[in-house]
C-alpha cells in the first residue's frame, strides 16, 4: 500500500489520495505511473495467463487529469469479466464510472471551473475526455505548459501551422474541429479544436492562395492529435 500511495502523493488532489487507495483495495491491479505517450493517457490491460490486471496513467497529467484518468481506467478493471464480449466502453463501463466518480464530484476534490464541466460530461460519460472539447479544454487550464503551447482554436481561416511535424492550413470550422489542409498530400483532415500546434514563422513563409472547400472535394480524412484515443 505505501508503494501504491507513493505513487499517488502529488499525482492526483491530497483530498483524493485516501480514496484512490480504497478502490486499489477493493479491486486489486497493478498501478504504474507511466512516461507520457502521445496516443493515450492511460490504460488497463488484463493478462489471462497471470490472471493479473494492471493500470497505467501518464506522469505528465495534471493532478484533476490524472484522477479522471485513473478513475476511468479502474472503471475497466471493475467490469472487466474474461472471455466476455461486452463493449469497452459500453453500458457497464459507463454506469461503473460514474458510480466510482460520484464520491470526487465535489469542491474540495476538483476546483468550481472544473467541477461544473464534469458534472455535466458525467451524466453521460465519453470514451475519452478528448470527446468533450468543454472539458479538455478547462482541464488543460492546469497544464504547466499551457500558456505557452497554442492550441489550433486560435489559428485564424487560411493560415498554416505544424502539427506533429505536418504542415497544415486551416480552412474552416465545423463546431468543434477544423477542416484543414495538409501541404504536403493534399488531403483534408478534420482535426479537434484544442489539439495543441506550432505556429509557422509568418517571415519564412511564402503566400499560396487560399482553398476553399466545396462539395466536390475528396473525401475528408479524420486525423488523430494528442487529444484524440487516450484511453483504451
Amino acid at each position: 500500500m505505501k508503494n501504491v500511495r507513493s505513487k499517488l502523493e502529488g499525482k492526483v488532489p491530497e483530498a483524493a489520495i485516501e480514496y484512490c487507495i480504497k478502490l486499489w483495495k477493493l479491486y486489486p491491479f497493478q498501478f504504474k505511473v507511466n512516461r507520457k505517450r502521445l496516443s493515450k493517457l492511460g490504460d488497463y490491460r488484463y493478462d489471462p495467463r497471470a490472471q493479473s490486471h494492471t493500470v497505467t496513467v501518464n506522469t505528465d497529467l495534471n493532478p484533476y487529469q490524472f484522477l479522471i484518468t485513473y478513475i476511468h481506467e479502474v472503471a475497466h478493471r471493475v467490469v472487466h469479466k474474461p472471455r466476455s464480449r461486452q463493449l469497452p466502453h459500453g453500458v457497464q463501463w459507463k454506469s461503473k464510472y460514474q458510480e466510482l466518480m460520484l464520491p470526487m464530484l465535489n469542491p474540495s476534490v476538483f476546483p468550481d471551473d472544473v467541477l461544473r464541466v464534469l458534472a455535466k460530461h458525467m451524466k453521460n460519460p465519453k470514451a475519452s475526455t478528448a470527446a468533450d472539447p468543454k472539458l479538455v479544454k478547462v482541464l488543460a487550464q492546469y497544464d504547466v505548459h499551457t500558456a505557452s503551447q497554442p492550441i489550433l482554436e486560435s489559428v485564424i481561416i487560411g493560415e498554416e501551422f505544424f502539427l506533429r511535424k505536418r504542415k497544415f492550413r486551416k480552412l474552416e470550422v465545423k463546431r468543434t474541429r477544423a477542416l484543414c489542409l495538409d501541404l504536403a498530400n493534399n488531403k483534408r483532415y478534420l482535426i479537434s479544436q484544442i489539439a495543441e500546434i506550432s505556429p509557422v514563422n509568418k517571415e519564412a513563409t511564402s503566400e499560396s492562395p487560399k482553398v476553399v472547400p466545396t462539395k466536390k472535394s475528396k473525401k475528408v480524412n479524420s486525423t488523430a492529435n494528442n487529444q484524440i484515443n487516450l484511453f483504451e
